[in-house]
């Protein structure tokens, strides 16, 4: 079953960001885009090489009106044991949330029970808490942080432009589509 359009459900979880613990709930993350990107455990192999390349990015991010919450089912203690451990996890200026009860893993349909951790997903939401764009990928293949942010780029784009649409490769300034106008005779 698809998520897109799916909107989130009420949540509450503890996190980690800027050396502090601190809560955030699903009436935090509305009003503004946002990326939940579920990475399956800290002190592991894949993860942080995304986590590094999402960070690298992050202003670019901020910039799109989006924030980034990196999401495991590790504990908010595992996130600032793993910060305090690793020079390039100590760099990332986003939240690192804690999921040990698997409540956000279970919303975004990504909880692994025989492992006891989330896949690898990146999930776009809207302002309106509803996702709009979304992969899942198999634990041993990272993800592209350039491509997510263009992704979010685009979601952006066709929610601000309901008559036009990205075709593949779009980046913010390049030619888009209009269904039923630039199809016309082309059919």
């Amino acid at each position: 079953m698809s998520m897109i359009n799916k909107e989130i459900d009420d949540f509450t979880v503890q996190a980690f960001h800027n050396d502090d613990f601190e809560t955030v709930t699903k009436d935090d993350v509305l009003g503004k885009w946002g990326v939940f990107f579920f990475y399956p455990a800290d002190f592991t192999f894949v993860c942080p090489t995304e986590l590094e390349d999402l960070g690298a990015l992050y202003d670019k991010f901020q910039e799109a009106n989006c924030e980034i919450y990196a999401v495991s089912c590790d504990t908010h203690f595992a996130h600032k044991a793993w910060h305090d451990a690793s020079e390039n996890i100590k760099k990332l200026p986003y939240p690192m949330l804690a999921d040990p009860t698997h409540k956000l893993a279970d919303i975004f349909d990504v909880y692994i029970e025989e492992e006891g951790v989330a896949e690898r997903g990146s999930f776009v939401v809207n302002p309106e808490g509803k996702i709009v764009c979304y992969e899942v990928n198999a634990g041993n293949i990272g993800r592209n942080a350039a491509e997510l942010l263009r992704r979010v780029q685009a979601s952006q784009f066709v929610a601000e432009h309901g008559d036009s649409v990205c075709p593949a490769g779009w980046v913010p300034g390049a030619e888009v589509l209009h269904p039923g106008i630039d199809l016309v005779g082309k059919l």
